[in-house]
């Protein structure tokens, strides 16, 4: 009988495809990664866009003003005379009406894990950048007036009034310092999104 050399026996090992490894542990910690950044991301938009819609709404100041000698009227400066101001508040309450819904479908895609909730979440691209346009253009709208109200402006007329309502224009320039940070949250989002659309592209 014949001796069996072990050098010639073929062995068959069926080795992981390395591309299942790579999808599986993408799939499972990059995306509850980029489901907490993206919660953390609307807590900071919720609680900047809300301090700053308190600081203006809190902005009213009345002061006498002298408008003869001996003879001195209430005069009151309030947001909601401005258009732009009330443009500028209406667009923080959405932001935060916005950050609590998409918050809590965050926290319900990091619990659970469906691929319902993290294909809703993909969507809120498109809202996230249409709501940055949003706020910009209310932060640089509230801004343009609160300069003019600081400045004036000689060519038209336009009389500063800081130095009248000192408080009502410190809590003007205050909330529209503020305002830029849900601003930049909103940005971080929208990067945050496309880099893991991306990811998904390449690993496709």
């Amino acid at each position: 009988m014949a001796a069996v050399n072990p050098s010639h026996t073929a062995v068959s090992v069926e080795m992981p495809t390395p591309e299942h490894e790579y999808k599986g542990s993408t799939g499972g910690g990059g995306v509850k990664n980029h489901v907490v950044a993206d919660l953390v991301l609307r807590t900071v938009l919720f609680v900047t866009a809300l301090v700053a819609m308190i600081v203006m709404v809190t902005s009213k100041q009345t002061k006498l003003v002298t408008v003869a000698p001996g003879l001195a009227i209430p005069m009151v400066a309030n947001f909601d005379q401005s258009p732009a101001f009330v443009y500028y508040v209406a667009a923080l309450a959405v932001a935060c009406l916005y950050s609590i819904i998409t918050g809590v479908i965050s926290i319900l895609a990091l619990v659970n894990r469906k691929q319902g909730s993290m294909k809703l979440m993909s969507h809120f691209v498109i809202l996230d950048v249409l709501l940055l346009s949003i706020l910009a253009s209310a932060t640089g709208a509230a801004g343009a007036v609160g300069y003019i109200g600081y400045k004036g402006n000689s060519h038209t007329r336009w009389n500063e009034v800081c130095p009248v309502f000192g408080s009502f224009c410190g809590h003007i320039a205050g909330s529209v310092a503020v305002s830029l940070l849900p601003s930049i949250a909103l940005l971080l989002l929208v990067w945050l999104s496309f880099f893991m659309f991306s990811k998904k592209a390449t690993m496709s």
